[in-house]
């Protein structure tokens, strides 16, 4: 377990408690999102956290496959009696029986994921996904990376900050067309964050 995954592992319950309300720019994002796949339209969410954002999701008709790399996080979802699956997206199968995914939700989840295993990550959630699914995700704005120390968080967390181009450039390159980069709100603690929107690219016989 790497010390990012188990510094949420350590905090889960609080970090639920203490969760903040859904800003709106996310819940525009998921109304969006709901409206660009319809009713029953199957999301993959990577990194669901503390449960926030599918339940919304589910309120707004959408059929939602919880994950999360961190096993306090699966545990507490499964308590609420969700399913949930212990999955990281860099080594897991990804794959549902029902066949590929509509979307791919990760709202501030991937921006732990280090820079250079960025677009193995994006290429395989590309191949989960039907041609011209949706992706939407979110990273803190900036430049290299670091630890950081806040919220209920007891211990450091690893974060990966990236700029538009470089971010637009790694979605491309991974099989995702139509990707487009936009500056949101900014955070509660004043840092910068970046959506990016992309479909999937058409798969060539």
């Amino acid at each position: 377990m790497n010390e990012t995954v188990r510094a949420y592992d350590l905090d889960a319950r609080a970090y639920a408690v203490h969760a903040p309300p859904m800003p709106d720019a996310v819940r525009a994002d998921l109304e969006a999102l709901a409206a660009a796949t319809g009713e029953g339209a199957r999301v993959l969410e990577v990194g669901s956290g503390a449960g926030r954002d599918a339940l919304l999701m589910e309120q707004l008709g959408l059929a939602v496959r919880r994950t999360d790399v961190t096993p306090a996080f699966v545990d507490l979802l499964r308590g609420q009696g969700h399913t949930c699956d212990l999955l990281d997206p860099l080594t897991d199968d990804l794959a549902a029986p029902e066949g590929p995914y509509d979307a791919v939700w990760a709202n501030a989840s991937l921006l732990h994921v280090a820079r250079d295993d960025l677009g193995a990550v994006l290429a395989r959630l590309a191949a989960v996904t039907r041609p011209a699914g949706i992706l939407r995700m979110s990273v803190k704005e900036g430049d290299g990376d670091g630890w950081s120390t806040h919220g209920s968080i007891r211990l450091p967390r690893h974060f990966t900050y990236w700029r538009a181009g470089p971010l637009e450039q790694v979605a491309a390159a991974a099989g995702w067309s139509e990707v487009s980069v936009r500056s949101c709100i900014p955070g509660t603690r004043g840092e910068a964050w970046l959506a990016l929107s992309a479909r999937r690219g058409q798969v060539v016989a």
